[in-house]
């Protein structure tokens, strides 16, 4: 989605920031309201088709987990964009916000407090997905649940790779929240409606694209 709303301002999403699709890089090119209409419509990909399944097969929770998890999957790896894609974490709140509300609203606080504390999207998104595994064990969900999760789990951790990388060699950008969008500045490490502040990436010739990491994370 962000590709299409970014296009109908007359930008190539790809040509700015960091080159992904997620939330935080449609901030950098169109400002605060194109992210939060990119950061929801990519979250409806993983909700709608797990409340379609939900209403199919209301004793079925793992096909609502199954529906949502191929959301991810196909926005990660788009068909549509030569099967790239953005790294899922929004779609995965909607899809969790369909099939295990109470499990979604527990992670996405306890995103929301790690990134205050941390200022790390990225770290923030990996903490958040790998807590539902043992909320789903407290809260008595179904063994094919847990199982789920520890998919979307391992997956979402494979998707950050590049920035566990970057956590580890203290080069992960950090975040502050900014209202007008800008060409300039790196990836943050996670699609939040966040963007990174440090560190600056270095100044290239006219015309040619900065090398940045890329990082945008929650929804993409």
């Amino acid at each position: 989605m962000g590709v299409l709303v970014v296009r109908a301002h007359g930008k190539n999403i790809f040509e700015i920031g960091s080159g992904n699709i997620g939330a935080t890089n449609v901030k950098r090119a169109i400002g605060t309201r194109g992210a939060v209409l990119v950061f929801l419509l990519d979250l409806l990909k993983g909700l709608a088709p797990a409340l379609v399944a939900r209403n199919l097969f209301p004793e079925r929770q793992e096909l609502w987990m199954a529906a949502g998890f191929a959301a991810v999957i196909g926005h990660t790896f788009s068909p549509f964009l030569k099967f790239k894609g953005g790294k899922g974490v929004s779609t995965a709140l909607g899809m969790a916000i369909g099939s295990t509300p109470l499990v979604a609203l527990i992670a996405f606080a306890l995103f929301i407090v790690t990134l205050q504390v941390f200022r790390f999207v990225s770290l923030s998104s990996i903490i958040a997905v790998i807590s539902t595994i043992p909320l789903c064990l407290a809260l008595n969900q179904s063994p094919w649940v847990s199982v789920g999760y520890g998919f979307l789990t391992v997956y979402i951790i494979f998707k950050h790779r590049s920035n566990i990388a970057r956590l580890r060699d203290g080069t992960e950008s950090k975040f502050s929240w900014r209202s007008k969008p800008t060409d300039d500045d790196p990836g943050d490490g996670g699609q939040s409606l966040a963007v990174a502040v440090s560190p600056k990436p270095p100044s290239s010739a006219p015309g040619e694209r900065k090398n940045l990491p890329s990082g945008d994370d929650l929804a993409s």
